[in-house]
């Protein structure tokens, strides 16, 4: 069957990324083909279309990790979906399709009271934040915890899985027009990032014991909220959207400058201070199905509330998305339809 795709040849730069047609095959023994109907952009769409994601592939790829649709065909051993099945997945790269084939052990049923656009918009962002504060951070009933990019799909759904565990969480955003979103989600106190960062989460905490830090920012903000970690605290390291410059591609000069001059923690002193520092990335999880499909059953047993969708965009404006999903003025979630379809 024909599909339609955004296939990028060579990663570098956004103008690489072109919608083209191509020839989908039946899909393997183990596998489904799904007609995608929504998809959610995530940073890694970024940084791999730019070719600053390590894990990005070499050569012709069609970016993607996350989307919702209904199963159309099946291999002859899979025995847990049928045609007409609605599903939600994630793919290693791969989602800005409008067909995919997908082994089976990737796609879970969509809610039956969800959307295809909150079923895009849920399995990356959750998991994200429950690997990052659960099974990194052993978060611990009454912790407090500093969630940066608290606005964004992730920092949304730390909140949420928090405040399971009765902690005190303070956001932090670069906008003042996103602190009515943090404030309507419970957070306890909402920073909005300035050059008094360190003063501001000095006295967000008030002398509380700081546990738990989610960082995808990197650089000072960083280094800032490293430094008030308590002793026995944690940072989780689950980006570096300093290193994103908005553009088309990335202006490589400011790229190496903020490497060379990024954050380097002392082991030693690690130990004198007996604070942690942990990173991981998602990518991680997609070899080891049957943890994923562990951790995202646990996380369904939480009974979260739906994701937040903040911008929607149809399947040929998928570049003006990328754009202004790249401008960090969006919350929540950015998706894209398929056919107009919710």
């Amino acid at each position: 069957m024909e599909r339609s795709v955004y296939r990028i040849d060579s990663s570098g730069s956004l103008k690489n990324l072109k919608l083209l047609t191509e020839t989908l095959s039946q899909p393997a023994p183990d596998e489904v083909t799904v007609e995608v109907k929504a998809i959610g952009l995530n940073f890694a769409d970024v940084f791999a279309i730019q070719g600053l994601y390590s894990a990005t592939p070499k050569g012709s790829f069609i970016p993607g990790l996350e989307y919702s649709g209904i199963i159309i065909n099946k291999g002859k051993d899979v025995t847990e979906f049928e045609p007409g099945d609605k599903i939600m997945g994630v793919i290693r790269f791969g989602a800005y399709a409008t067909h995919l084939n997908i082994n089976k052990n990737y796609v879970t049923p969509l809610p039956s009271n969800w959307s295809f656009e909150e079923g895009a918009s849920f399995i990356v962002h959750s998991l994200t934040a429950y690997y990052s504060l659960v099974i990194l951070g052993n978060i611990q009933t009454d912790s407090t915890v500093l969630i940066n990019s608290a606005a964004g799909g992730v920092g949304i759904y730390a909140n949420r899985i928090a405040k399971k565990f009765n902690a005190f969480t303070i956001g932090t955003v670069g906008n003042s027009n996103k602190t009515d979103l943090l404030i309507k989600e419970g957070y306890d106190k909402v920073i909005v990032r300035n050059s008094n960062f360190s003063q501001q989460l000095k006295e967000s905490i008030n002398n509380r014991n700081l546990d738990l830090v989610l960082e995808s920012i990197g650089g000072k903000i960083f280094s800032q909220s490293f430094k008030q970690v308590s002793a026995g605290g944690r940072v989780i390291v689950y980006g570096a959207a300093h290193f994103s410059t908005g553009s088309f591609s990335p202006n490589y000069l400011k790229v190496i400058g903020k490497y060379f001059m990024r954050p380097k923690i002392d082991p030693l002193k690690l130990t004198d201070s007996n604070k942690s520092v942990m990173g991981f990335n998602l990518i991680y999880l997609w070899s080891k199905a049957e943890i994923l499909k562990k951790y995202l059953s646990e996380i369904q047993n939480l009974s979260l509330a739906k994701p937040v969708i903040g911008e929607r965009f149809n399947f040929s404006n998928l570049i003006d998305a990328i754009r202004k999903f790249q401008s960090r003025q969006t919350v929540g979630k950015v998706v894209i339809n398929i056919n107009d379809e919710k």
